[in-house]
């Protein structure tokens, strides 16, 4: 494999070489513009720092420092990106060859399926368990499986079913991954969603040297447009992922808000206990409504519409749709396609979504109750 490729030292790197003050660097070797223009200090209220007119430091010392230190781990254990989905992306691209194959217990997120076709690779599907057991992984066809792949995509709680999973089962997958030794996939723990559900498995990288686990600042943290995520593992796992990572992904403003966020934790915390209460809250009225919603640790509901029939999901769709609320609908192929997943959001929106499904529940052949769907 390649070594890792960088772009020129930081300001912060070359003073500290050679005893200089940061401020007093000058910048002969980049070819940027001497200056940023107006409208960004007119946009911002003031100039930026780090100034936008140089390149972001290409080790993002501070984002990795700020997420070494709320995860308490070592700052060599830690990889940032563009999101979560470009380090999805980096794992594929450094553990999953062509012509390799990729397990998906599905339904999960759609991206693992989209950048496992994306490497050429087979998206190996293993069917999640029933509704009636909280579409839980299948532990022992999952751990059956793991000899034939390269790569494992596990998210917990799973999106877009909002369920935790049970740590002995992710346990025991990582315990026969591992006992496969260097034959053995890597476990991708997408953890997206770790603030609104309080566990983790960030600790077992020590037990589990092909563990990667993800987090990102758009959920809890409030920062979806900033487009900031991170990851931690074992050292050999994120030196790997170093070798296919862009130097300059992250922008010098989402680096910053990013680094500021992690060293705030408590604003995500308020965030995550508002969501949870008003999660409560509407899951009440959408039962009120005769729709089935899922327990869930996270931020979103998954609702059984009416007679859980896919007629009665594609109406209530289409009736929210033309009352400008947009619901996560489910394609053809996919086992939810009698559901919707529905974001919480706040009281107001909330209210807005809940008079919505009354008045398209009073209307024949939109969106009925439980039990009087359309067939």
């Amino acid at each position: 494999m390649s070594e890792v490729y960088t772009w020129e030292p930081s300001n912060a790197a070359i003073a500290a070489r050679y005893g200089l003050d940061p401020a007093d660097i000058l910048r002969f070797d980049t070819n940027t513009s001497p200056q940023a223009p107006p409208f960004v200090a007119e946009t911002l209220g003031g100039p930026f720092d780090p100034p936008l007119n140089e390149y972001p430091d290409s080790a993002y010392a501070a984002l990795t420092a700020a997420a070494a230190a709320y995860l308490e781990a070592p700052s060599e254990e830690i990889i940032v990106g563009a999101g979560a989905d470009e380090l999805l992306d980096l794992a594929a691209k450094a553990f999953l060859p062509a012509g390799g194959a990729a397990l998906l217990p599905v339904p999960t997120y759609g991206m693992y399926g989209v950048l496992t076709s994306q490497r050429g690779a087979r998206i190996a599907a293993l069917p999640r368990r029933g509704p009636e057991e909280g579409f839980a992984l299948d532990r022992e066809a999952v751990i059956a499986r793991l000899p034939d792949v390269q790569l494992v995509w596990l998210c917990d709680p799973n999106n877009p079913t909002g369920r935790s999973e049970d740590p002995a089962t992710l346990e025991a997958i990582l315990d026969a991954a591992a006992g496969l030794g260097a034959k053995g996939p890597l476990v991708v723990v997408d953890e997206a969603y770790h603030e609104f559900a309080g566990t983790s498995v960030a600790g077992w990288r020590g037990r589990y040297e092909r563990l990667l686990v993800l987090r990102t600042l758009s959920k809890a943290f409030g920062l979806a447009g900033v487009r900031v995520g991170y990851g931690v593992a074992a050292r050999p796992t994120i030196a790997r992922l170093e070798r296919v990572r862009p130097p300059g992904s992250i922008s010098t403003v989402s680096a910053t808000l990013g680094a500021t966020a992690l060293a705030r934790p408590e604003l995500a915390r308020a965030n995550v206990a508002r969501l949870a209460e008003e999660r409560a809250r509407l899951a009440a009225g959408l039962v009120a409504c005769g729709w089935q919603p899922y327990p869930s640790t996270a931020n979103f509901l998954l609702v059984r519409v009416g007679d859980g029939t896919v007629a009665a999901a594609e109406a209530a769709a289409d009736g929210l749709l033309r009352a400008g609320i947009v619901p996560r609908t489910f394609g053809p192929a996919n086992p939810l396609r009698g559901h919707l997943r529905l974001t919480v959001r706040d009281r107001a929106s909330d209210d807005r979504l809940l008079a919505t499904l009354a008045a398209l529940a009073e209307r024949p052949g939109q969106a009925e109750p439980a039990g009087q769907g359309r067939s």
